[in-house]
């Protein structure tokens, strides 16, 4: 394995805008880490017809392959602008961009994503390939987004992390203080502890459950959780939020002003085999900040 890619950022070029916004955000974490960034771009073959000619087939091979060329060139030259001494390499393939992304993953530190491509629809408001790499990445994903899918993200606020308590939450937990250290930002520890609603679907639970007591627990187990992570990083300012709300609600409200969300693939209730949670698969969709998700092995 290369030692320069498995140590680099991994950007996902693809001529948006979206893209653009992903570098420049790559560019300032891999400053901050001091590693290089490697764009990357895929050029995606359309199916052809039993009438397209071989020679017709290499020439558009060709020209997309041109194309992928010059937004590269202009992904470099934004990275180049926000932080001129970092180390950038390209590299530019032709197959699936999803596939070809995910494969690079496994040799890269962090993939950062537009959270949409040239091609999405005009109301999608996440790409499939953000998603897909989200969910089978084999390190930790970022996709870049603001308030809408192609704004900017935000420059400061406070990192967020949901902690669940699952070994993915823990994966989730260690990279939010890694980054909230790198920022010099406020972290936000937010453990929900229902997620359905006791009204309309657990009317058959007791109804003199003491909910004070309840919430009391869950916010020494998530001290206990967090207390590890506390005495490695000393530096981190770190602020404890339990709620008794769903967790994707419960994430969206206190990450209003942040800069980064961060959370596992999926939780405790996760299918083994899936790739990717409903409260990961909500936040990429619905976030007015980049979305880091994380998984164990990353």
């Amino acid at each position: 394995m290369d030692t320069a890619a498995r140590h680099s950022i991994l950007v996902g070029i693809d001529g948006s805008q979206s893209a653009l916004h992903a570098a420049r955000w790559a560019a300032e974490e891999a400053s901050e880490r001091q590693v290089p960034v490697r764009l990357f771009h895929a050029c995606v073959v359309p199916p052809m017809g039993p009438h397209v000619t071989t020679v017709t087939t290499a020439a558009m091979i060709e020209s997309l392959v041109e194309q992928g060329h010059h937004w590269l060139r202009r992904a470099r030259e934004e990275v180049r602008a926000a932080v001129p001494e970092l180390t950038v390499r390209t590299d530019l393939r032709v197959g699936p961009a999803a596939g070809e992304i995910i494969d690079e993953s496994a040799k890269s530190r962090l993939v950062v994503l537009g959270s949409r491509g040239l091609g999405g629809f005009k109301g999608m408001l996440v790409g499939s390939v953000s998603v897909g790499v989200a969910a089978h990445g084999h390190c930790p994903v970022v996709v870049v987004r603001g308030r809408m899918p192609d704004d900017p993200p935000p420059e400061a606020g406070p990192v967020v992390v949901g902690v669940d308590g699952s070994a993915v939450g823990d994966a989730a937990v260690e990279f939010a203080f890694e980054e909230a250290s790198f920022r010099q930002a406020v972290l936000v520890a937010v453990h929900t502890w229902l997620d359905v609603s006791v009204a309309d679907t657990w009317a058959a639970l007791p109804r003199d459950i003491d909910w004070d007591s309840v919430a009391e627990d869950e916010s020494r187990l998530l001290s206990e959780r967090l207390a590890g992570w506390r005495e490695k990083f000393p530096d981190v300012e770190l602020r404890q939020r339990v709620l008794r709300d769903r967790p994707v609600r419960g994430l969206l409200e206190e990450a209003e002003g942040a800069q980064l969300i961060v959370v596992g693939s999926r939780g405790r209730g996760g299918i083994v085999g899936m790739g990717l949670g409903s409260t990961s698969q909500s936040l990429l969709h619905h976030s007015a900040c980049p979305v880091a998700v994380v998984r164990p092995e990353a």
